[in-house]
């Protein structure tokens, strides 16, 4: 698990300045540090000396000025466009300075505008074409299926899912969400010349459509909105579990199932208003059908993030993909319990069982229901798997005969692999179908043919699954080169890939590089810990409370080879690979800033509450104390070589409370993690509790959507002074944390 620390006393004055018009003035620091170049960046400037006019001048490769907004003589604010060469490089350092002043600051930005990064697939209607949305580079490429001819469609800002419409004049439309554009795309399935654009929220991360209606998850509010897609506007709008993602409509039940990557919760909503139904996870004694978890049922806690869902009408359950149920403390002292496997959830009922095939991150699903055939696949060793629905559906018995076959994929002739063919295939371990990624899957409508997105080779693969219960390997068509940056590939590769089976992976942990809820994990001493994000943490080592590794490559060598359970220990040259990739993951761009990439003058909380974000800023760096553990530009002072690895006790608890003889409760202080992207995290706190609490039956549920209030204000004094504030004030301070 990849762990980010720090804490200091500031070196800045306590609060805004405004400099004595004889100084000339400093750049101290821009931020974050680390940036892409797919979208527009908001950056955060603190110096000595600011005043309006001035601008911030980039170096080579970009070499451009951008225009600053001035608050005061210590703050200033500007927004880098997206989409910016760097040169063919895969990263590039620039110096940014402000002319006429002193100082530079360095930034570091990621060629993602050519690491093309396939993760969501459609089908038209008849069946005639493919769509492959790629993330990083605003592109949906067409594939049409009985020639391979492939057709880039452009997007608008970081496509994020798909899905297809059929209007009332018959034709088709593919639907279009995205993460940084409030904007639902239509395209033409048979003209690609045809588009339409609707309102939506942006921060998008899944999108599905039932009749009429496109249903939009997006996490930078949590919600679900349904999105008329004849009148262009929306039906309604309804808060949910962090990072909402996965959906599937539940006709049989009126309803829409939601799934939180950051709880593992799967809400029922009422597709017609949007009414939240039920809320259901997995607790003490859910059934666990197989894998290395299997006996610890009785120890579950909670869920772990929904990767896929689907509903099966002629069964009504869903199901779901997952790492399984999520084992809390237990007097084996077994630790980080992933059981990859498929879910069984009556909605209104609960967790029925989860299958675990102790192996392997199962990831999508696809289902035919008029045969009873549910296909998953798994991203961490490249299979396919046939599932008999029913079976998995009946009972625990009749579940252990479910899987009826695995079959591995095959990467491309010539695609380069993380080690020598050699090591594949023995000592129990994985094959190069690890290789694949396949991150999406697609059935065709007469149920014959099975489509397999593979994310990290960058192909679309056939399989005939006309017999029942059997796939067959049929043909795999390219959709684009994704080996441009090829060590950053095979980096990806290494961080999804199972190669010891022993079903731990970086992103087994880490969901596309972001934290996951809270597990009982591997560092000692052994308690259960947040799931951190691994989002821009190259810029603020060491990692894990207290620190037990300082540098990305030192961790992908640590975290790599224990992974595997050693078997085998990574290479110098996978070392390498893994740390290039991981130290490439940066924060999101924050949602909750104004164009100029200055922080608005007022924003409405997660709780309803409105603050406003320039008073807060005065209140974090003066009266409330915040900036004494959380400077800019990182708000974390493991930012700087000479003030990393602080471990402090600051009031917050220090262990949860659950089963805790169970638990190495032996306290050194805690890490202070960066501020950057907070908005985005949940849940907070070393331990989880800002979020989340313990019951009295031993299941972990949330307490708080809004997670941020509580780790500012319950823990006060010792964790910050908010018993200074004002309630106003504590909205102003919230606010202003909100649009780091």
């Amino acid at each position: 698990m990849w762990v980010v620390a720090g804490c200091r006393k500031p070196d800045t004055a306590s609060g805004p300045t405004v400099p004595d018009a004889g100084v000339a003035g400093r750049l101290i620091s821009v931020g974050p540090r680390l940036l892409s170049n797919q979208t527009s960046q908001p950056l955060s400037v603190v110096g000595e000396g600011l005043h309006d006019g001035l601008l911030l001048q980039l170096g080579a490769p970009l070499a451009r000025s951008l225009p600053l907004t001035v608050l005061d003589g210590r703050h200033a604010f500007a927004r880098l466009p997206g989409g910016l060469s760097l040169g063919g490089l895969a990263e590039v350092v620039v110096e940014a300075t402000i002319p006429g002043l002193a100082g530079q600051a360095p930034l570091r930005l990621i060629e993602d505008t050519s690491f093309p990064d396939l993760v969501a697939l459609a089908l038209s209607g008849d069946g005639r074409f493919a769509f492959a949305l790629s993330q990083t580079t605003d592109t949906v490429f067409r594939v049409e299926l009985g020639t391979g001819v492939v057709t880039p469609i452009t997007t608008d800002d970081g496509p994020s899912a798909l899905a297809t419409w059929t209007d009332a004049q018959h034709r088709e439309w593919l639907v279009v969400s995205h993460l940084y554009s409030p904007t639902l795309l239509l395209v033409g399935t048979l003209d690609v010349s045809a588009r339409r654009t609707l309102p939506s929220p942006a921060m998008a991360a899944g999108v599905v459509v039932e009749g009429d209606v496109a249903f939009v998850a997006e996490q930078a509010r949590d919600s679900v909105a349904a999105v008329d897609l004849v009148a262009g506007v929306e039906r309604w709008r309804t808060p949910v579990a962090p990072n909402p993602r996965a959906m599937v409509p539940a006709p049989s039940t009126a309803g829409l199932i939601v799934g939180s990557l950051a709880t593992g919760a799967l809400e029922l909503l009422e597709a017609r208003t949007g009414a939240v139904l039920a809320s259901v996870e997995p607790g003490p004694g859910t059934s666990i059908v197989g894998g290395g978890t299997a006996k610890y049922a009785a120890q579950v806690m909670n869920g772990k993030a929904p990767r896929a869902l689907a509903w099966s009408k002629k069964l009504a359950v869903a199901f779901v993909t997952s790492i399984g149920p999520n084992i809390g403390p237990n007097g084996d002292q077994m630790e980080v319990s992933m059981n990859g496997g498929v879910g069984v959830v009556d909605p209104r009922k609960g967790w029925l069982r989860h299958l675990g095939f102790g192996a392997g991150v199962t990831e999508a699903l696809a289902l035919d229901d008029a045969r009873g055939l549910l296909y998953a696949s798994d991203v961490g060793l490249g299979l396919v798997r046939v599932l008999d629905a029913k079976k998995l559906a009946g009972s625990d018995a009749t579940a252990r005969q479910a899987l009826l076959q695995e079959l591995a994929l095959r990467p491309p002739p010539g695609f380069p692999s993380i080690r020598p063919a050699s090591d594949f295939n023995v000592q129990g371990r994985a094959g190069p179908s690890l290789h694949a990624g396949p991150r999406a899957l697609a059935l065709s409508a007469d149920g014959k043919t099975l489509y397999v997105l593979e994310r990290f080779t960058g192909t679309l693969a056939v399989l005939d699954v006309s017999r029942a219960g059997k796939a067959e390997w049929k043909a795999q068509l390219p959709v684009t080169n994704v080996l441009a940056q090829r060590g950053r590939r095979l980096g990806q590769v290494l961080y999804h890939a199972d190669l010891g089976r022993t079903a731990m992976t970086c992103d087994a942990c880490h969901v596309d590089g972001h934290g996951e809820g809270v597990l009982f994990e591997k560092t000692m001493p052994l308690r259960i810990y947040r799931s951190t994000t691994v989002r821009g943490s190259r810029e603020t080592p060491p990692y894990f409370t207290p620190a037990s590794t300082h540098s990305m490559g030192e961790t992908s060598k640590i975290v790599g080879g224990r992974n595997r359970f050693h078997n085998p220990d990574p290479t110098p040259e996978e070392i390498d690979a893994l740390t290039l990739y991981v130290s490439l993951l940066p924060t999101l761009p924050n949602p909750f800033v104004g164009a100029d990439g200055a922080p608005l003058e007022a924003l409405t909380l997660p709780d309803g509450r409105v603050g406003h974000p320039r008073a807060g800023l005065a209140l974090f760096e003066g009266k409330a104390g915040c900036a004494a553990c959380h400077p800019a530009p990182q708000f974390t002072l493991d930012q700087d070589p000479q003030t990393r690895a602080r471990y402090l006790d600051v009031g917050t608890p220090q262990v949860m409370p659950l089963r805790q003889a169970w638990q190495n409760t032996r306290f050194e202080g805690f890490a202070t993690p960066s501020l950057v992207g907070s908005w985005d995290v949940f849940p907070m706190l070393t331990t989880g509790l800002a979020g989340l609490e313990v019951r009295a039956d031993g299941a972990v549920r949330v307490n708080s959507r809004f997670p941020l209030r509580a780790a500012v204000e319950q823990w006060a004094p010792k964790h910050g002074r908010a018993d200074l504030l004002s309630v106003e004030e504590r909205d102003d301070l919230l606010a202003y944390v909100m649009s780091l």
